[in-house]
């Protein structure tokens, strides 16, 4: 599975180090964090840290094969 996490503002160097298992990029404010995700533990460790880390999730989808 492949996702998309869209959190709101553009995340340090720093910060997008934490999510070394996703390409990012930088768009209007934002920062899409895309890549494999292998299952749902997987996926809601990735919101965990999201949280952990005091991102917004504006949005999170799976992205077609």
């Amino acid at each position: 599975m492949r996702y998309e996490i869209r959190v709101d503002g553009i995340m340090s160097e720093a910060m997008v180090g934490s999510f070394p298992e996703l390409e990012h990029v930088l768009m209007s404010g934002q920062t899409v964090l895309f890549g494999p995700v292998i299952d749902e533990a997987h996926l809601f460790g990735l919101l965990a840290r999201c949280r952990s880390l005091g991102l917004r999730v504006l949005e999170m989808r799976q992205l077609p094969e």
